[in-house]
This record gives structure tokens, sequence and C-alpha cells, in this order.
């Protein structure tokens, strides 16, 4: 057997109890606040930004990520209203989290004035590699399994945590170590396309390659699992898969046929409003100025200065402030 069986608790305090799935999740949080810090501070920024985001970050994505959970299992959560919410760290989503987590981001970019598709893509590949390390906390509360099978690397799953219908199987396919091992694949192509990836870049790549590559990778994990959410018969899962590839695919060649000033990526410098739209506003206000001097002029000049004749229209539409 390739996997011993596992025990979801850490240790104990009293009546407390810390499961591994929770110190996981933490961890690979930090580590992705980690390697966000590294990637923004080389790019000018702040690199303590990353960690005071990571708070808010956690606290977003794991109410999506449960919010996720008990919309996919609402037959049972409807009867059981107790158990929505609490410390048993069992039962969340990724694709939850994911849009928690973006939520975050987008509130800590508003708030502190940064470019939220900038942090996405600093934060892309660090989301991958907490997702590969996070499922190992599905292997150690022996959910998230697949069919059964007599293959050595199967793992055994205790009766209790049979799904119905497979009780008299008890080794089944580690459906979480195939989806840990390609996240671990895809992490790696993220950081390495963050830290060289100079020309023809754009703000948000990185994480729209993200939108397309954990998709891509879900999809085809959902077929070996046998307690997915499903509507009409098809995993729900696949469905935001395939939704998702779709609507990144198209965002990321739409703009790359744009390339608009504000959506290019320059190394080793922040993003800033692009030069075209500072000289915009500075028109704007010396023509309003302009305007100011002209209404301070005929002021001065008296009624009779501002009289034209009919055959002179042009005379009333000199003044920018009309024309705005």
């Amino acid at each position: 057997m390739f996997f011993a069986q596992p025990n979801p608790v850490l240790f104990r305090i009293g009546s407390l109890s810390v499961y591994w799935y929770g110190v996981l999740i933490v961890s690979g949080a930090m580590l992705a606040a980690y390697i966000a810090s590294y990637l923004s501070s080389r790019n000018g920024h702040d690199p303590e930004l990353s960690w005071n985001m990571l708070l808010l970050l956690l606290l977003t994505g794991i109410v999506g990520a449960r919010l996720y959970h008990i919309a996919s299992s609402w037959d049972y959560y409807r009867l059981h209203l107790d158990q929505m919410f609490g410390l048993q760290m069992s039962g969340f989503g990724i694709y939850g989290a994911v849009a928690g987590g973006m939520l975050g981001i987008w509130i800590f970019a508003r708030r502190h004035k940064l470019n939220f598709l900038e942090w996405t893509d600093y934060v892309a590949p660090g989301l991958l590699l907490a997702q590969a390390i996070g499922r190992w906390g599905n292997f150690l509360n022996q959910e998230l399994y697949g069919p059964p099978t007599d293959l050595p690397w199967g793992i055994y799953i205790s009766p209790e945590h049979r799904l119905p219908g497979f009780e008299m199987y008890d080794h089944f396919h580690p459906t979480f170590f195939y989806e840990s091992a390609l996240n671990l694949i895809g992490a790696l192509i993220l950081f390495y396309l963050a830290r060289n990836w100079r020309k023809n870049r754009l703000h948000g790549d990185i994480f729209f390659l993200y939108g397309m590559i954990y998709p891509f990778i879900r999809f085809f994990i959902e077929f070996l699992r046998p307690d997915a959410w499903k509507v009409g018969g098809i995993a729900v899962a696949q469905i935001v898969s395939l939704g998702s590839i779709v609507f990144f695919g198209a965002l990321f060649f739409v703009r790359h046929h744009l390339r608009r000033p504000s959506m290019i990526y320059t190394p080793g410098e922040p993003w800033e409003p692009p030069a075209a739209e500072d000289e915009d506003e500075e028109q704007v206000e010396i023509s309003s100025s302009e305007a100011g001097l002209g209404s301070e002029d005929m002021a001065e000049s008296g009624p009779s200065s501002i009289m034209v004749s009919d055959d002179e229209p042009e005379a009333s539409e000199e003044s920018p402030a009309a024309s705005e």
C-alpha cells in the first residue's frame, strides 16, 4: 500500500482539536504570501504589502470556499444548519476560495490604490502551490478519492468514510494526489513565467493563465470524483471549468489585441497610470484655468464688450467651458 492510513488530527489540547487540514491551508497561504512578496518586491513594491494582504485573503477565501461547499451539499446542510460553520476544517470548495480570494485582493488593491490585475499576477503562482499543498488535507480527512482500484498506489479508506454504493471496496484512486501533483507542475510554470516573461506581457496575464490551467486540470479530475456535485448528470465543477477556460482565454487574447498603455507590464517597476492620462488631466486643468481667465476678462470689459452681431456666430463658441 503506497499511502498509510492517516489521522486527520495533528494534536489535541483538552477538548480542542487541531486538524492537519487547517495547518496545511494556513501553511500554503503563508507560502503563497511569501512568493507574492518576492515577486512584487522585484517590481519595486514594499514586500510587506503581501503580508498585510494575507489575513484579508484568508478570511474572504475561507468564507468563499465554505459557501461553495455548502451550496454543493445543500441537501445535507439544510437538515444540519448547525454544521454549516465551525472549526472542523473540512468541506471547502476551491472555486469558492478563488472567488473569495479575488474579492479580497480587489478590496485591498482599491484601498491601497494598487492595480488589481498586477497583484493577481503576484498571487497566482503561490495560489496554485497552496492548492497543491491543501489537497493533502483531503487525504488526511479521507475525502476526495476516486473509484475503487487494485493499483499499488491505491489508498485505503476506512468504512465510515466510504461513499454509498462503495462499502464493499477498501482501496480507491488517490484523486487528491493526482490533482496535487498537477497543481504543483502548474505552479512551477506560473512562477517561471512570473519571473522571466518580460516581452509582450500585460498585467493580469499570469492570473488569466491560472484561470485556464487549473480549470483544465480540474475538468479531467472530475471524471475520477464519484462524489462530484452534479446538475443534470454533469459535474458542476466541469461546467465552471469550461466557463473559466473560455472566459479567461477570451480576456487573454482580446487584451493582447487591444494592448492599451495601462495594461502593459514593465519589468522592475510597479504599475502607474499611463503618462497619456496624466497629460490629459493637465490639459483639462489648463483649459479650465484659461476659461476662468476669459470669464474675468469679460467681466472687466463690461456688458458692451460681449455683444456680437448676427453675422459673427463664431464668437459665442470660443469658451472651452461651453464646449465641455
